[in-house]
């Protein structure tokens, strides 16, 4: 499942240039670009989404799995779907960007409660900024979060920066393998 993943997010996600021409958030020039959401919202993409992430987090001891919108939430409803599938129910959440301001005023969207134990989930990590800004979120509205998740790492110190958060930190697919699978194509 994961080498097929690799697979897809190469073709419809993953964009390399020997030189630095992509801008990332951080406003630093990279020579590679990954948007997973190509991937992810591709049928067969979302598929294998959903079952490695639940495969990843199904010995966690959660009831939720979610983060920081837009990125991680098709692979929050992935992961959900996927662990109906295998008997073992999780729900999924999202993290708003902007705190909503009427109504009820929370930062989380979801059937979640405090003192839920949760995974938080990204797309993609390069520094971890968003992954912690999730986390912390997440920790704000009294959910406990045990364990991070990425889909990418692009491999330049974000895992690190999310473990000083939460010890239990782990990527699916790394720059590195995503370069050796571009190179073969």
């Amino acid at each position: 499942m994961k080498q097929e993943l690799i697979e897809i997010i190469c073709k419809k996600s993953f964009q390399y240039s020997e030189e630095p021409v992509f801008r990332l958030v951080s406003g630093r020039m990279s020579s590679f670009y990954v948007n997973c959401k190509p991937a992810i919202l591709s049928p067969r993409g979302m598929f294998l989404t959903g079952h490695l992430v639940f495969a990843a987090i199904r010995d966690a001891g959660v009831s939720g799995v979610g983060g920081l919108t837009f990125g991680a939430d098709p692979i929050a409803v992935a992961a959900a779907f996927a662990s109906e599938l295998k008997g073992q129910p999780v729900k999924a959440f999202s993290i708003r960007k902007t705190r909503k301001d009427h109504g009820i005023v929370k930062w989380i969207e979801g059937d979640m409660a405090a003192g839920e134990k949760v995974v938080i989930i990204d797309d993609v990590v390069t520094t971890g900024g968003s992954t912690i800004r999730a986390l912390e979120r997440a920790e704000s509205e009294g959910l406990e979060v045990v364990r991070a998740v990425v889909l990418v790492d692009r491999q330049e110190g974000g895992l690190e920066n999310i473990r000083a958060h939460v010890p239990d930190v782990s990527a699916l697919i790394t720059r590195d393998e995503l370069l050796a699978q571009w190179k073969k194509m």
